[in-house]
């Protein structure tokens, strides 16, 4: 018998180090070649690392979460025959690196960890003075008020507090001997604001510690580093869809089976190429560490979209060079691929600027946080039907605001006032958005 031993192999594009997102094994456990042992995560980018051997799980050397350099061992299988210890196979080094070339997809859920119970600590008791009532322990002994009419037994000097207090004896649950109201009865009454637990309900003291890991981390991660970096400004105007809501439908009503059905983004989408043609600064990168803006001349369209295992941003690439209808079926393909943790690296990455929707919950209004290193990003609100003086008289109007925010070392409030007034004039004359020129 001997050991062999199966290290993080070098997942390429210069990375040095991977998340352990999931086991897919356990010590003890019999694997055959190619079963999938464990997957790590990078840059949104899973790999499955796969067993070069048939064996016997000895050892597992990282917890979920743990980030782990590449070459250090981590799994042990003991297999049939001498094995070296060290000596990785190439062929499962390049399938490892292969597969991460390959395969780039939405992190597996992990296992959560499980729950762990926090009991409340025990307490040393002190001699109660005869002054203001103290806080009290916590304790989850507490009874019920006793039935009406019935006296409450305690002491004298019980009673002196009680009535000195203003509280009601009959009120304060005892936990004395035959229910005797006690001091710290009384502590813990005043420390509850008065508020007597019904019957039977009980009060929870557990807390439930989840990792954060895979990519909730690095959706913490990068939303901590817009926060810090970027001073945000957000700019949030109403805006008259009664138009386009009345083009969507026709065009809808009237469109080719093989075509997808018209939502709000393809025009926004649409009418943000517009707009950036004419502030070209929007449609930037900038990298502040080495002072350069970078614009770009093709909008690359990045959209918001929350997927089981949490928010990601699949891009629309040279939205400039899409129509309508193309818009509508790439937001599709892309939503759809990354709810399925099928979208691609290049499919998750390049976004010059971001659209971010909720849809029918978009709410009044969000201040919406910047896809670093990016320097703005428009909010689509719901839409909403409100009265409009039109002049004369109230008349019922669908009504939605746009929140966006913007980098505000790059771009001053009044450019970020002329964009957003630039979309709501497109989005409520909706035929300009076609005209070209």
């Amino acid at each position: 018998m001997g050991e062999h031993v199966i290290k993080l192999p070098d997942v390429g594009e210069g990375v040095a180090e991977a998340e352990l997102v999931e086991w897919h094994v356990k010590i003890g456990d019999l694997v055959r070649e190619d079963a999938v042992l464990a997957a790590v995560m990078t840059d949104k980018a899973t790999v499955e690392i796969p067993s070069p051997v048939d064996g016997e799980i000895l050892w597992l050397g990282a917890e979920i979460g743990d980030t782990v350099p590449v070459g250090s061992p981590i799994v042990r299988i003991k297999v049939a025959g001498d094995a070296p210890a060290e000596a990785e196979p190439a062929v499962a080094l390049a399938k490892a690196k292969s597969d991460l070339e390959a395969t780039v997809s939405e992190p597996p859920k992990p296992t959560p960890a499980p729950a762990k119970k926090v009991e409340s600590e025990p307490v040393v008791k002190a001699p109660t003075p005869s002054g203001a009532l103290k806080p009290a322990p916590r304790a989850s002994n507490f009874g019920l008020p006793r039935p009406e009419g019935e006296r409450p037994l305690a002491s004298p000097a019980v009673r002196l507090r009680a009535k000195e207090a203003g509280i009601d004896l009959r009120q304060v649950p005892g936990t004395g001997p035959a229910g005797r109201v006690t001091h710290d009865d009384l502590d813990g009454f005043a420390a509850r604001g008065s508020a007597v637990p019904a019957a039977g309900l009980q009060a929870k003291t557990e807390v439930e510690e989840i990792k954060v890991i895979g990519l909730r981390r690095r959706i913490a991660e990068k939303m901590a580093l817009a926060k810090s970096r970027i001073p945000h400004i957000t700019y949030v105007e109403e805006v008259d869809v009664t138009a386009l809501e009345e083009l969507r439908a026709k065009l809808n009503a009237s469109k080719k089976p093989d075509r997808p059905k018209l939502t709000l983004l393809p025009f926004l989408m649409r009418a943000l190429v517009k707009a950036v043609a004419e502030q070209p600064q929007l449609n930037a990168i900038y990298d502040d560490d080495a002072g350069i803006i970078h614009r770009h001349a093709g909008v690359h369209i990045g959209m918001a979209a929350q997927t089981p295992g949490g928010l990601m941003v699949p891009v629309v690439r040279h939205a400039e060079a899409r129509d309508l209808w193309d818009c509508a079926t790439e937001v599709n393909r892309l939503a759809d691929a990354a709810k399925a943790g099928t979208a691609t690296r290049e499919e998750l990455t390049g976004s010059t600027i971001t659209i971010t929707s909720l849809g029918a919950m978009g709410g009044v209004a969000t201040t919406p946080v910047i896809n670093y290193p990016e320097v703005a990003i428009v909010g689509v609100n719901k839409i909403m039907i409100r009265p409009m003086w039109d002049g004369t008289q109230f008349v019922p109007r669908k009504m939605m605001n746009l929140s966006s925010s913007f980098d505000h070392r790059v771009i001053d409030g009044w450019d970020a006032a002329v964009f957003v007034q630039r979309l709501k004039a497109l989005l409520e004359a909706p035929a300009m958005i076609f005209v070209e020129g």
